[in-house]
């Protein structure tokens, strides 16, 4: 919920070149992307990965934030747990003494197991600003299907590695429409608190905001919206902004103003691993094994025989374990446990699984655009990276729209949004036989409700402020980031695919505990709804289960 209380050098001595290069590598770091760890936090979870042969008693299938919540609550209930996450821990520092890239400079830790970037934001001034790179298991996932990237995180800390940390609570009126079998009083009145307080979520100091440079753009964005008459309001976010501001004072090391945001951010960012993740270490009940996906998991007499590839830094499996668990959690994103259970389903591993199951998914909406501002007008050369505030036209025109930033270090008298709007379109995931792999359904045509209800803000603000929009960040003459998404929704649905609490239906002790429950939209960011959500269920769980 909106809180509202060549190389030709320009007159200012930046190349051309320089210029275009910069800013494309901002990607959709403008939007909402994020990071994981900081820089200095300590090695989360840090164990000998799970043997083969092994034995647990719960089993948690990824290590986001459903899979987080559900590790820590239960160890704190005195269950042992070991999580596995095909990406890396994230925890080591690099050649250049940073665990992770930087956003402008993306190297092989920027994305997952590809040779090329592939960036949300890949043009700037008709020119492709992607850049080769080294194969590596990177922290950004840009995984295709047809019609629409899904941008994922993999490490240990899931997609809290790969948002702009913005923790948005939806409306009270809208909570019917995003999860209709679930309790609102009991959401609002004890989860959501939960959700926030585990992430640690804050807001900024407004009198701060006023005078900081490098929320410019912000009020930029805010000055435009009032004067079209949209509500404006700060949003809340789990990034430490007393670190912030010592960063803009020059007493702490630059993170967010640094450009730190679509391959991580080294220090300022409350990720999970400085949470939940942190809290479940702290138990002494919860191991990590890294670098492992889960390929099958099957029904063993009393538990489930999972089957466990071990991965290399090249993308290469280096041994298949067979472990055994009494319990597991699905909690490997939308995507990932979507794909794994359509999989189990259709090949006769899961058979009993609903027909529900694949079905449901979404993009929350997302569509991203840029507006090419006056001279007058200017949004700054230091940004930062968090955004803090958005556009709400929800009500009228099913859009919430985020004022995000183009960290590119130099002026660019331009506005971005990353825009959720309420797309009514879900698509289902299906086994492919022939290929092997699972497929979406999802048709790039679809996202033109988003681009219809986006335009209910950004064509009324050019209109009343007399500028256009950017024509040269998504493509040659191409408006609208339509595309991508950042935040997958669904493929499990609760009380569809599974029970209202996240039980899969005829096989005692599976578990979904993630995005994939909610059915495609969420009205806004979506990772405290995920929070909240999994606090409650796993609470029940606990309860009736244990």
């Amino acid at each position: 919920m909106i809180d509202n209380t060549s190389d030709d050098i320009d007159p200012k001595g930046v190349s051309r070149r320089r210029f275009i290069t910069a800013t494309g590598s901002i990607v959709g770091a403008a939007a909402l992307a994020g990071r994981a760890t900081a820089a200095q936090a300590e090695a989360v979870l840090a164990a000998a990965p799970i043997a083969d042969g092994a034995h647990v008693p719960v089993l948690v299938i990824g290590t986001g934030y459903g899979g987080s919540v559900a590790a820590l609550r239960l160890a704190q209930a005195g269950v042992d747990v070991h999580m596995v996450e095909m990406g890396m821990a994230w925890d080591t520092p690099g050649p250049d003494g940073k665990i992770f890239c930087s956003t402008l400079a993306p190297d092989h830790r920027s994305y997952w197991l590809r040779t090329r970037t592939k960036q949300p934001l890949n043009y700037f001034l008709g020119f492709p600003i992607d850049r080769n790179i080294s194969r590596y298991t990177g922290i950004l996932d840009a995984e295709e299907f047809g019609g629409i990237t899904v941008y994922q995180g993999r490490g240990v800390g899931g997609g809290s590695l790969v948002n702009g940390g913005m923790a948005v609570t939806p409306k009270r009126e809208e909570f019917g429409t995003v999860l209709p079998s679930v309790n609102a009083d009991e959401m609002y009145d004890t989860y959501y608190p939960r959700a926030n307080a585990g992430l640690g979520v804050g807001a900024i100091d407004p009198a701060w905001f006023e005078s900081a440079a490098c929320y410019q753009y912000s009020r930029v964005g805010r000055k435009h919206a009032g004067r079209s008459g949209f509500p404006f309001g700060f949003v809340p976010n789990v990034y430490d902004w007393d670190y912030m501001e010592r960063e803009s004072a020059g007493t702490a090391t630059k993170s967010a103003l640094a450009g730190e945001i679509l391959y991580g951010n080294n220090h300022g960012k409350k990720s999970l691993q400085r949470t939940y993740l942190a809290q479940a270490k702290a138990t002494g009940r919860v191991t990590v094994s890294p670098l492992h996906q889960v390929t099958s998991v099957a029904p063993a007499g009393g538990g489930y025989t999972v089957v466990i590839d071990q991965l290399d830094t090249g993308g290469d499996t280096t041994t298949t374990k067979t472990v055994t668990a009494d319990r597991v959690f699905f909690a490997a994103g939308s995507v990932g446990t979507s794909k794994l259970l359509v999989k189990l389903k259709a090949t006769g591993v899961l058979p009993g699984l609903n027909d529900e199951v694949g079905k449901g998914w979404g993009d929350n909406g997302n569509v991203m655009c840029g507006r090419a501002n006056h001279l007058w007008d200017p949004t700054g050369g230091l940004q930062s990276t968090i955004p803090c505030a958005g556009i709400d036209n929800w009500t009228a025109g099913g859009v919430f729209a985020e004022v995000a930033p183009l960290p590119v270090g130099i002026e660019t008298f331009a506005s971005f949004y990353l825009s959720i709007t309420k797309n009514p379109n879900r698509a289902q995931f299906s086994w492919n036989a022939a290929t092997g792999k699972v497929d979406l359904n999802w048709q790039a045509a679809w996202k033109q409700p988003s681009v219809t209800m986006a335009k209910t803000i950004f064509d009324k603000i050019n209109a009343k402020e007399g500028t256009i929009y950017r024509t040269d960040l998504f493509g040659v003459y191409k408006i609208w980031g339509d595309h991508l998404t950042y935040h997958p929704l669904g493929g499990a649905v609760l009380n569809r695919a599974t029970d209202n609490y996240g039980r899969l239906g005829g096989y005692p002790g599976l578990y979904v505990i993630d995005g994939s429950l909610i059915p495609g939209n969420t009205s806004v960011n979506p990772f405290v709804t995920i929070t909240a959500l999994a606090e409650r269920n796993i609470e029940k769980i606990i309860a009736t289960d244990l």
